[in-house]
């Protein structure tokens, strides 16, 4: 086979077989493939698409370029979960340590934020101790142990994934939905899935904001998991303002801990237990989502859910006292309230917007290398359809450059619309790939 060969084949709008998807992800991963070959076919792709069984052979190709983890000595199903990136999004802080408390193993590998999407990673790190580097024979022997573990990507798994990305990023060629859904699918499997949850966020604070996009996206996705005997439900959850009230990396994991104790948002608990019940549904735990919802309410008014929160700190080396005593996390030198214009209801509050300016502030990167704020953010202080007075606080800064949350207070004003009536409540999900039951 030669490269050139497959690239004029993608570039007519051919299908490439099985054996020429891994000829050409194998090759490029041992640079025999170079980078402005794989991006003739990436920009091919881009344009002539991939079918079903192509961007399986695709997945199942990055996910066999470095490490597979082997979950089967467990004799259960392991579960994981994945979003596609939101703000104010820290559903896995909640939701893995309570389907850990139910009895499923849950094995994550997470990723780092970057732009106006927050990370889990940056999030646990802001637990001082915390460790996300672990070796994978650790990771292993703590899913075992705990049920739980959440550790940060490694080179040794999905490698030839993350040379495409880095190739993806600068030519282009991101936004295909078989690209993306290879990418993340891919690393599901080299983690020793059996059971995938995938959030799929759709909302102005998305990366996708287009709802016939979501629901592709979410379909491709149950589609590769199926054909490689995988269980996989894909959830499309509104994004369109921040979940919960804290944007931010240690201000989120605060407010997990609230959630946790049952003291937190409403949305957030909501959407923590009716995403744990589906995957609770998965792995044949429970009959349907309804009653996975009703076994994690439970845990989580027992407290076995912050009990196993907790026991995931440890593990990893965190200091428990800051999940005890959440105010000894550290405060920035400065904040700075932002209050409504005038008196009306809440219609709009642009999750987009409001991520990017909590970026600006510290607690998101522009780019790969750039070192966050764990203490910086913003704290909202209502939901869409509150009623506001005049003067109210809206929001609440957090950083520490006066001159930064000055700006970034400008920046903010164009979040936030009032008008005279209220308006429809926001849905927390869209629709679910497959319709359950299923």
């Amino acid at each position: 086979m030669k490269a050139l060969d497959l690239i004029n084949k993608k570039k007519n709008g051919e299908t490439l077989s099985k054996e020429e998807i891994y000829f050409l992800i194998n090759a490029f991963n041992a640079g025999d493939v170079p980078d402005y070959q794989m991006a003739a076919l990436l920009m091919a792709i881009y344009f002539q698409g991939l079918n079903t069984k192509e961007t399986t052979a695709l997945t199942a190709a990055l996910a066999e370029s470095g490490e597979v983890l082997d979950f089967s000595f467990l004799g259960t199903a392991v579960a994981d979960k994945h979003s596609s990136g939101g703000v104010g999004d820290k559903i896995t802080l909640i939701m893995a340590p309570l389907v850990a408390a139910a009895g499923v193993p849950l094995a994550k590998i997470s990723g780092r934020g970057l732009g106006f999407t927050g990370g889990t990673i940056d999030k646990l790190e802001s637990i001082p101790g915390f460790s996300t580097q672990l070796p994978v024979k650790r990771f292993i022997e703590l899913v075992q142990k705990n049920n739980l573990a959440i550790m940060a990507q490694t080179d040794k798994l999905t490698p030839a994934e993350g040379k495409l990305y880095a190739l993806r990023d600068v030519t282009g060629t991101v936004e295909n939905l078989s690209l993306i859904a290879a990418s993340i699918m891919s690393k599901k499997i080299a983690a020793g899935a059996d059971a995938i949850l995938l959030d799929v966020k759709l909302g102005k604070g998305a990366f996708i904001q287009e709802r016939e996009a979501a629901f592709q996206l979410a379909e491709t996705m149950f589609r590769i998991g199926n054909e490689m005997g995988r269980q996989v439900v894909s959830v499309v959850t509104n994004m369109n303002q921040p979940l919960g009230f804290a944007v931010g990396n240690a201000l989120e994991v605060k407010e997990a801990l609230s959630v946790l104790s049952g003291e937190g948002p409403a949305d957030l608990e909501q959407l923590s237990l009716l995403l744990g019940g589906y995957l609770l549904t998965l792995v044949d735990k429970v009959r349907n989502p309804d009653e996975g919802e009703q076994e994690l309410a439970r845990l989580l008014k027992s407290g076995a859910g912050l009990a196993k929160f907790k026991e995931l700190v440890a593990s990893q080396g965190g200091d428990t006292a800051y999940c005890d005593h959440p105010a000894l996390f550290p405060s920035t030198k400065y904040r700075q309230k932002m209050t409504a214009p005038r008196a009306g209801y809440l219609r709009e509050i642009h999750a987009g917007k409001i991520g990017q300016v909590a970026a600006m502030l510290g607690a998101g990167r522009f780019y790969k290398e750039q070192q966050i704020d764990p203490a910086a953010g913003i704290v909202l202080s209502h939901k869409v359809g509150d009623f506001v007075a005049e003067g109210e606080t809206l929001a609440c800064l957090h950083g520490n450059d006066k001159n930064i949350i000055e700006e970034a207070l400008k920046g903010l004003n164009s979040a936030f619309a009032i008008g005279e009536e209220r308006p429809e409540d926001l849905p927390l999900v869209y629709g679910v790939v497959p319709p359950f039951p299923c």
